[in-house]
C-alpha cells in the first residue's frame, strides 16, 4: 500500500472517530439533560398541584377534569398525593395509576424526602413536601414525548450530516496527502536522475527548517560520500594497476630477454634473481591487499582476544629484521613502579592484524632512518577526561622527515610521497596500519620534521 493511501486512510479514520466520539457526547449529554430537566419538571408540577388543592384551596374534582382533558398529552403528569399515614387524598387518574403507589414505595420516599425512577417509559418523582404544618407525600409521572422525539430529531440530523462529512474528509484526506508527498515525489525524480556516471549532481537545498530539508541534507552528504568512494575507487584502481604493470612489464622483459637466445650460467642467474625480485613485489602487494581487505571487515567479524602488547612488539620486531639483515628495532619500556607487571600491558586485540601493523611501522622507520634503526617505546600514560591508564606506544626514526603536504595523504592506499626515491615500497602499508589500528579503537598520531618522524599509538589498557 502506498504511503499517500495509508495517509488518507489514517487522516480519515481518525478524524471520523473524533466525529463519532463528538457526536455521541453530544448525544449522551443531551439524553442526561433531557432527563435531568424533565424530573425537575415534575417536581415543579407536582408541588404546584399539591400548593393548589391544600393551599389554594382548588377543588380536587377541578384538578381532575383538568387533567382528563390533557391525558392525550404524554407530557403532562399524573400526580398522586398522601399522607404521612398512606391515605390517598388526590389522585389524577385513579383508574389507570402508572404508578401504583404501595407502602414500601411511600415509606422510602417518606424516608428519604426524594426519589426518581423510571416506570417502564415514564419518569416518576417521589416527594416529600410540607405545606404549614402537614406534611404530604407526593408521586408524579409522566412520559417526555417532547424530548424524546428532539433526541430523535438530533440523531438523525448527525447521522445525516455524518455521510457527507466523511465523504469531504475522505476527500480532504487525499488532497492533503497529496501535498504533503509532492515534495518527496520531487525528490524521488530528481534523485532517479542521479547515476554512477554524474554522481557530482545534488539535489536543490530549501531555505525550510523541517524534515524534508533535513531529508535533501542527508542524502547530498551521502552522495558526497558515494562520490568520494568511487573516485578513491578509481584511483585506487589506477594505482593498483600501475603497481602491479610495473613489475610484471620488468618480469616480461627480463623472460623475453632470457628466451631469445641462448644466454650464459650468469645472465640466466641475473635474470632469475630480477625476476624473483619483482614477483615478490607483486606478492607483496597481493599480501597487502589481502591484509587491506581483512581489515576492512567490521570489527564483529574479527576475533579479539587478549594479548599482551609487547610481545607483538617483540615478534613485529623480530620479523622485521629477519626481512632485511641491516634493520634493527630497539625496544625500550618506560614504566612507572605502580604500573610494572603484565596486567597494564593487556590488551583486547587481534594478534595478526596488530603485528602486522606494528611491522609496517618499523619497517618504514627502519628503511628511513639514516641507520636502518626504529626506536620502539612502550609507556604508560593517564588519560586527562577518565582519569584511566592508557598504553602509549612510540615508533621513531632519524630519517629526512615527511612534507606537510604528503603527510595529509600519506595513509591512502599506494600513496608514496616525494621521499619513495629513498626506499622502495607499494604504499599499502600505511593505510592498512591505521585502518587496523582504528579497529583496535586506538589512536594513531604522526609527527615529523626534518630531523624525523615519530608516530604514537595509544591503546586502553584492560583492568
Amino acid at each position: 500500500m502506498k504511503i499517500k493511501t495509508r495517509l488518507t486512510l489514517w487522516f480519515t479514520s481518525i478524524t471520523a472517530l473524533i466525529l463519532v466520539l463528538f457526536a455521541v457526547s453530544v448525544l449522551y449529554s443531551s439524553a442526561k439533560i433531557r432527563e435531568r430537566e424533565f424530573f425537575n419538571y415534575l417536581t415543579t408540577e407536582a408541588i404546584t398541584r399539591c400548593n393548589l388543592i391544600f393551599s389554594a384551596g382548588l377543588d380536587p374534582e377541578v384538578l381532575q377534569q383538568i387533567y382528563k382533558g390533557s391525558r392525550k398529552n404524554l407530557t403532562e403528569p399524573e400526580i398522586a398525593i398522601y399522607d404521612l399515614n398512606h391515605k390517598l387524598h388526590y389522585h389524577d387518574a385513579p383508574d389507570i395509576d402508572v404508578v401504583k403507589e404501595d407502602s414500601l414505595m411511600l415509606g422510602e420516599i417518606q424516608q428519604k424526602g426524594y426519589l426518581r425512577f423510571y416506570q417502564g417509559r415514564w419518569q416518576v418523582i417521589g416527594y416529600l413536601h410540607r405545606i404549614e404544618n402537614q406534611e404530604y407525600l407526593i408521586t408524579a409521572a409522566a412520559y417526555d414525548s417532547y424530548g424524546h422525539s428532539t433526541l430523535n430529531t438530533l440523531w438523525k440530523s448527525m447521522l445525516l450530516i455524518s455521510v457527507p462529512s466523511l465523504i469531504l474528509i475522505f476527500v480532504s484526506g487525499i488532497f492533503l496527502s497529496r501535498k504533503a508527498l509532492d515534495p518527496i515525489r520531487e525528490i524521488t525524480d530528481k534523485a532517479q536522475k542521479i547515476t554512477a556516471t554524474n554522481l557530482d549532481l545534488r539535489l536543490p537545498q530549501t531555505n525550510n527548517r523541517d524534515e524534508l530539508s533535513s531529508l535533501i541534507k542527508t542524502f547530498n552528504r551521502m552522495l558526497q560520500r558515494l562520490e568520494d568512494s568511487f573516485e578513491a575507487q578509481k584511483s585506487f584502481v589506477y594505482h593498483l594497476a600501475h603497481e602491479i604493470r610495473t613489475p610484471l612489464s620488468a618480469i616480461i622483459a627480463e623472460a623475453e630477454y632470457l628466451i631469445t637466445k641462448d644466454r650464459t650460467s650468469d645472465a640466466y642467474k641475473t635474470g632469475s634473481q630480477a625476476i624473483l625480485k619483482d614477483a615478490l613485489t607483486i606478492s607483496k602487494i597481493t599480501s597487502g591487499l589481502l591484509d587491506l581487505a581483512r581489515a576492512s571487515y567490521h570489527v564483529s567479524q574479527i576475533q579479539f582476544k587478549e594479548v599482551r602488547v609487547d610481545e607483538i612488539l617483540l615478534d613485529a620486531g623480530q620479523q622485521v629484521m629477519d626481512s632485511n639483515k641491516c634493520f634493527r628495532v630497539e625496544i625500550s619500556y618506560e614504566i612507572p613502579s605502580e604500573h610494572d607487571g603484565e596486567q597494564p600491558l593487556t590488551i583486547s586485540a587481534n594478534e595478526y592484524l596488530l603485528r602486522t601493523a606494528f611491522s609496517n611501522l618499523m619497517d618504514n622507520a627502519c628503511k628511513f632512518s639514516s641507520d636502518n634503526t626504529c626506536k620502539v617505546t612502550i609507556s604508560m600514560i593517564e588519560d586527562v577526561i577518565d582519569q584511566q591508564p592508557k598504553i602509549k606506544i612510540t615508533f621513531a626514526d632519524q630519517g629526512p622527515g615527511i612534507s606537510p603536504d604528503d603527510q595529509e595523504k600519506l595513509f591512502q592506499p599506494f600513496f608514496r610521497g616525494k621521499n619513495k626515491d629513498l626506499a622502495d615500497g607499494i604504499g599499502i602499508g600505511l593505510s592498512l596500519t591505521r585502518r587496523i589500528i582504528e579497529l583496535h579503537r586506538a589512536q594513531l598520531t604522526l609527527h615529523s620534521d626534518p630531523n624525523g618522524t615519530v608516530v604514537h599509538v595509544v591503546f586502553s589498557s584492560q583492568r
